[in-house]
């Protein structure tokens, strides 16, 4: 009954075209900026901020959160905290409050009644509600891609549209937990439009060299290459906490305001007396005479009442010392309403801001806690994640491309909130604890099934014709091998007859290595031409096949090369095993275009010929043994699930000498090392491709390591880097990092490892500028990454701690899977060469390097299904065996990032322009890309562009912004690789007249709104610049057409 009741609800939503909010209402709204509580000139305006911090699951699942259940662990349930809420402030129109957590609201908003729907609208339309942030969940900075990022704000953001219209549109960055903060986010929220973005943590260092120079707010530049990707960026003072002692909430023990004068407790001028010492600090750090005061925690606001009749009393008595000449003014207020009045002021005074153009990586709260270790905590949850996106967007396009229908929207919005949840702060990240795990995969498995189906059946429905037919074929029964990465799967085991269709969600064609796992015997392959393709078949190795849960017949892989694949399009392949070996190719395959040689006494990899440059090139797997200790002080901190602290400087390497087995064929060439009895990798050159892949296995760790084990791969080489490495930042722009330095304040350096480690979302990579070479690492997950020494790249592939870091989550990160320590199996491909001088193929270095990016992120899905019986002449006359979404591909430096239903006959579309400003001489050029006629099964018949998130007309979209200063910070280090030491109470080591001074021009810039980008209906060629996404709803008409 539920299913049928969602069905009917989304078909209703078809009937609206070009919705971008919900209908208007009668009423006047006064939301946003106009329901501020007005500020008084010449008074310091403290504005209190309401706020619960609602983890979408942490230390309980997401269910538990909610629901309130597993009080044993947490005492939190969200649905009370919004019954609450509403209460409390339809008790007092004075009173505000701000929420953030999308997936929760929703959760509590389908199980509401009318009458509670219509008054929690009316407290978002005059304003003492405000919706912050929007996401589906407060996503993680570091671990979590651009591409599912932008995604789980779309969806936010669109239920807050259909819900409550433009007064509940967000226009504020809330990201108050997460630990540190990328560039990237800063240029995604000036994309979406937003006017300003909070921040609660930021290293110990920073923050107080922040402070003390009063800049906790910035103008934060998201971008080198997007005009209008700055924002206004403020530090909060106390993370998102109340002021000590200010904790109203059930779940504290502060006092609360007692104001009966008779009684032997009353406190009013002792406890106004400390809030206003508190404020008059605050005042000391930021430069106008407002300042925004939290009044919030986790999981507060189970009973608001509290909350709110204690901050009115706390409100009423530092407000009646004014008459006393009191020059503070307290008022209930939200992240808007403080933005607000800061801008207002600052123009009045002509106030200016400095620059930030770099990010807040790493971040570390005290002298000994680098939060470096969650990069890579929990490795395949976060491969988990990665594949879960690859599969969202496959689902979507095809979904949009074979017009389902709203019946099947729920199958695929389960897989877009489950995708959602995996991107809030304490999920990706691996700080959660081990059940909740458990339940995040559960999530996400779910939506694997539930979007599986929709893609089986758009599949099914190309194949079978039915898009021009009214007599189809019997359909298709697709299925995908989610346990390919352990070498598995049921159905090419079991059946000697299959087919495979690869489906390719690029832009462009490719050629794509299918390796499908099968018994021993030989296989033929036939294209849909009826040509039987190479086949090479590799022996799965021992240490794969020993897998812990793997359950298979498997014990070989056989690999053909699906070439062409055509832009959002597939090709089926007929395989069957046969008694005799597979015919010869009618030409023989090019040759490898690597040559790999291996070190005679250790059998490890030593040198690369790639690109047509020797590269020499020592690869190896090392541990860092975790620091222990019991996390009283700094110095006895504990590696854990958050903290990366070794117990020393330099790593163990896991053997010495390496067992290899090399395999050659014409296709690939694998070299399968075995350096212990957990560790193992399988190196591999393809015959048509430029870059090598590192296929690692790690586990199980042994338990015999008291200090737990933190194992990363190492690359050496002989390049000078100077000190200085690149990553990237979400996927999107590459960042500049240098060892032992950060660009706007003096590293004092007491972690000298932990304190060097980056995210790597997707890319890492060094420099050789004497000789113009690079070498870069693709990952195929978020991992930690850095550069310690010169000519090397390490990253942290498998972290395995046996004690807690005592940041919250309350247990160690020992993982167990079928009863064993977890094994996590992954892929690193590594490319390199000139950086300067284009190779034969006429792309630049990083543009190959995007585009094999692209590939990894997005890679061709391998769908199989039974033969039902039929030879490959039968299947090949009744199905389809190749089909591409579009007509013609899109340039090379062109993605479609988002192909997707909204509306009725309205898609969502995203193109992307993936270089940067000069990484290629052409590719990084603007490009125009024509609309019309584009998309094989449907036309478009109009569009109009949005902000970033789709719930707004970019051309009605306005935004605050700010003047800002030219800064220059003199914070070059004489000695790039001798930096400042400090050992417990010891002073600093180095010369202590090194200059130190800030520089700053006060040079007024004044900007512009947001440009308006008018688009004629009739004109279907848009332009891209270098790393633009430009967003768009587009009005379509199926066609009914045979011809794909």
């Amino acid at each position: 009954m539920t299913n049928i009741c969602l069905r009917l609800v989304l078909l209703c939503l078809t009937t609206f075209t070009y919705v971008i909010t919900a209908p208007t209402n009668l009423e006047k709204d006064a939301c946003g900026y106009e329901s501020c509580h007005p500020v008084k000139d010449g008074f310091v305006n403290v504005h209190i901020v309401a706020h619960t911090h609602d983890d979408v699951g942490w230390l309980k699942t997401v269910d538990q959160y909610y629901y309130g259940s597993n009080t044993r662990t947490q005492h939190a349930g969200v649905q009370y905290i919004l019954d609450s809420v509403l209460a409390a402030l339809k008790h007092d129109p004075k009173r505000r409050f701000i929420y953030v957590e999308t997936a929760f609201l929703w959760k509590w908003w389908k199980q509401q009644h009318d009458t509670v729907k219509h008054q929690f609208r009316k407290l978002i339309r005059n304003g003492q509600l405000e919706i912050i942030g929007g996401a589906w969940s407060m996503n993680d900075e570091a671990t979590t891609h651009y591409h599912s990022i932008i995604d789980q704000f779309t969806w936010g953001l669109r239920k807050l549209n259909e819900s409550f219209g433009h007064c509940g549109r967000p226009k504020i960055g809330w990201q108050i937990d997460p630990f540190g903060h990328s560039r990237e986010m800063v240029s995604i929220f000036a994309q979406l439009g937003f006017d300003g973005l909070f921040l609660g943590r930021i290293d110990y260092q920073d923050k107080d060299y922040r402070f003390k120079t009063r800049t906790p707010e910035m103008i934060w530049k998201g971008s080198q290459n997007l005009d209008n990707s700055s924002l206004f960026t403020s530090v909060m003072y106390n993370t998102y906490s109340p002021p000590p002692g200010f904790c109203f909430d059930i779940l504290c023990q502060d006092d609360p305001i007692i104001d009966d004068k008779k009684s032997p407790d009353y406190n009013v001028p002792k406890r106004v007396k400390e809030f206003l010492d508190y404020v008059k600090n605050m005042t000391k750090v930021y430069t106008t005479n407002n300042v925004l005061v939290t009044m919030g925690e986790d999981f507060t606001y189970q009973d608001a009442h509290v909350w709110f009749k204690n901050i009115d009393k706390l409100m009423l008595y530092a407000n009646q010392l004014q008459a006393n000449g009191s020059k503070y003014n307290l008022i209930y207020s939200t992240p808007s309403c403080y933005l607000k009045a800061v801008h207002e002021e600052s123009k009045k005074h002509n106030l200016q801001y400095p620059i930030k153009t770099d990010d807040f990586f790493p971040y570390g709260s005290d002298s000994h806690a680098y939060w470096t270790g969650y990069f890579t905590s929990k490795p395949t949850i976060k491969r988990f994640e990665r594949l879960g996106n690859n599969f969202l967007q496959i689902c979507k396009q095809l979904y949009a491309l074979t017009d389902l229908g709203p019946e099947d929207w729920a199958d695929l919005n389960v897989m877009r909130e489950a995708m959602g949840v995996m991107q809030h702060h304490d999920a990706v990240t691996g700080t959660e604890k081990e059940h909740v795990a458990h339940d995040y995969s559960r999530i996400l498995t779910h939506g694997f099934d539930e979007c599986h189906f929709t893609s089986a059946t758009a599949l099914s429905k190309i194949v079978t014709n039915t898009l021009a037919k009214g007599d189809p074929s019997p359909s298709i029964p697709f299925e995908s091998c989610l346990l390919s990465n352990m070498s598995q799967c049921t159905l090419t085991e079991n059946n000697p007859k299959f087919l495979t269709t690869v489906y390719n969600p690029l832009s462009r064609p490719v050629n794509h290595y299918v390796r499908l796992p099968v018994p021993n015997g030989s296989y033929k392959v036939t294209d849909g031409e009826g040509k039987a393709l190479t086949v090479q078949a590799i022996q799965i190795p021992e240490t794969i096949s020993k897998i812990p849960g793997r359950y298979s017949k498997a014990t070989q892989e056989i690999i053909f090369v699906a070439e062409s694949l055509p832009p959002l399009g597939f090709k089926s392949f007929y395989v069957e095993k046969i008694a005799l070996e597979p015919p010869a190719p009618s030409q023989d395959p090019p040759s490898h275009q690597i040559q790999m040689s291996l070190d005679d006494d250790t059998g490890l990899l030593s040198e690369l010929n790639i690109n047509g440059i020797k590269i020499s090139v020592r690869q190896n797997f090392l541990y860092y043994e975790g620091a222990v200790g019991n996390n009283e002080v700094a110095e006895n901190r504990s590696s854990g699930a958050y903290i990366f602290r070794p117990n020393g400087t330099v790593p163990f390497a896991v053997s010495k000498k390496v067992i290899n087995k090399v395999y050659k064929g014409e296709l690939v060439n694998e070299i399968h090392q075995v350096f212990n009895e957990w560790t193992s990798q399988i190196i591999r050159t393809y015959n048509r491709e430029t870059f090598v892949e590192f296929d690692w296995l790690i586990g199980p760790i042994p338990r015999g390591k008291v200090n737990g084990v933190e194992v990363i791969s190492r690359y050496s080489t002989s390049l000078k880097s100077e000190s200085t490495f690149y990553t990237d930042s979400n996927g999107r722009e590459l960042l500049k990092r240098v060892r032992n330095f950060r660009p706007t304040w003096r590293l004092n350096l007491t972690e000298p490892v932990a304190s060097n480690y980056y995210p790597v979302t997707s890319k890492i990579l060094i420099r050789d500028p004497s000789d113009d070479l690079e070498l870069a690492v693709l990952t195929d997950r978020a991992q930690g990454g850095t550069s310690l020494n010169d000519g090397e790249i390490e990253l942290m592939v498998h972290r395995n701690c046996l004690h807690d870091d005592a940041f919250g989550v309350g247990e160690s990160l020992d993982e167990m899977a079928f009863g064993k320590r977890l094994v996590a199996r992954g892929s690193h491909y590594l490319i390199g060469g000139s950086y300067i001088k284009p190779p034969k193929s006429g792309k630049s270095l990083a543009a190959q390097e995007r585009d094999l990016a692209q590939r990894k992120l997005l890679q061709a899905w391998t769908f199989v299904a039974p033969t039902n019986g039929l030879t490959f002449e039968e299947y090949s006359t009744k199905y389809v065996m190749s089909f591409s979404g579009l007509k013609r591909s899109l340039p090379d430096n062109v993605q479609i990032l988002t192909l997707e239903p909204w509306h009725g006959m309205n898609f969502l579309l995203r193109l992307e322009h993936y270089l940067e400003k000069h990484e290629d001489p052409i590719l990084s050029q603007p490009v125009s890309v024509n609309l019309k006629n584009l998309f094989a099964t449907f036309d478009i018949v109009s569009y109009r562009e949005t902000t970033l998130g789709a719930n707004q007309w970019l051309d009605e979209n306005r935004r605050l912004f700010f003047n800002e200063s030219k800064t220059s910070k003199d914070l070059v280090h004489e000695l790039k690789d001798e930096p400042m030491w400090m050992d417990g109470a010891k002073k600093w080591l180095r010369n202590q007249n090194d200059g130190n001074d800030v520089k700053v021009n006060y040079d007024q810039v004044n900007y512009p709104r947001y440009q308006k980008r008018f688009i004629a209906p009739q004109d279907f060629i848009i332009t891209l610049n270098p790393m633009e996404i430009r967003t768009f709803v587009i009005d379509v008409k199926m066609l009914k057409t045979s011809k794909f």
